[in-house]
């Protein structure tokens, strides 16, 4: 039995991987002390710390970029639309998103995903490039020598209090964090009726983090990477009778695949390049070509 060391988060799907309601063939997996999730992927990207990983999408890409020698699963833990995760303090005239033009957004990275996601809604749907905005940070990518356009601030600053101090015109954030910050309040409006028209439009829930192991696992024992994918597969199949239909996650976490994973990852490459968060093309099936060729045997 080969012992994994694995830096996933416990949600509803992956969490009987770990108390043994779902047995997997071939291997267990021994969870990494790493919270919250995301400071696991500087380790993972960086030294390959960990045998499987979260990590989130436009990390990903630019590890892809840079040849890391990560690959790729195609599951989605995570996902979510981008139309809540912009902020700012409510006022009287509230400010929309066409008033970001020349102004200044803070995000604690540059390649977060969720940035990245952001950026993209506003250029396609409020006409509000990402170039046309000054955005600032307080964490560099999470992958060496990453690129980051000449309009990226770094700042030991509190974002929050900037916000506070009019000294940022919004901040992205997740709804968790947000809801911990008196007086928040989404910059879009009808976040609730754009979020389903992108996906009326688009057919899918863009994901935040996929799980990757070691390329070296991966080719020396394709076998136990099968029986990972097995069980993170059977834990979302498990999961299912537990989701609202219709709900972000039941249309977010995935597994396999299809035209709509990769539909997804083309959009995200798209703004990626468009923001300069990866220089060269990426083939979304260039992501998972390393599964496919080792793991996807009997």
């Amino acid at each position: 039995m080969r012992h994994l060391t694995a830096a996933l988060r416990r949600y509803p799907h992956t969490a009987p991987l770990f108390d043994g309601t779902l047995r997997l063939d071939s291997c267990r997996l021994d969870p990494a002390d790493v919270d919250p999730i995301h400071e696991a992927f500087a380790p993972m990207v960086r030294h390959q710390r960990y045998d499987v990983s979260e990590l989130a999408l436009a990390t990903l890409l630019q590890a892809v970029e840079a040849d890391v020698p990560v690959a790729a699963l195609p599951v989605v833990v995570v996902g979510n639309f981008p139309h809540r995760s912009l902020y700012t303090f409510g006022g009287d005239p509230r400010p929309t998103p066409a008033d970001l033009r020349g102004g200044r957004v803070g995000v604690r990275a540059y390649s977060q995903t969720t940035g990245l996601w952001a950026r993209g809604v506003l250029a396609d749907t409020y006409g509000v490039p990402s170039g046309d905005v000054t955005w600032v940070t307080t964490e560099g990518p999470h992958v060496t020598g990453a690129p980051e356009p000449g309009n990226v601030e770094r700042t030991t600053d509190s974002l929050i209090d900037a916000l506070r101090a009019g000294d940022l015109s919004a901040i992205a954030l997740g709804a968790p964090f947000a809801a911990q910050v008196e007086g928040l309040v989404p910059l879009i409006e009808d976040w609730e009726t754009q979020q389903e028209q992108y996906y009326a439009d688009h057919g899918f829930v863009p994901a935040n983090h996929l799980v990757v192991v070691r390329r070296d696992l991966l080719r020396s024992d394709p076998g136990v990477v099968r029986a990972l994918y097995r069980g993170l597969a059977a834990g979302i199949d498990a999961a299912r009778p537990d989701v609202p239909a219709g709900s972000v996650r039941e249309r977010a976490v995935r597994y396999g695949v299809d035209d709509t994973l990769l539909a997804m990852v083309r959009t995200a490459v798209r703004h990626a390049r468009e923001q300069g968060i990866v220089r060269r093309e990426i083939d979304p099936a260039e992501l998972f070509a390393d599964f496919e060729k080792y793991a996807c045997g009997s």
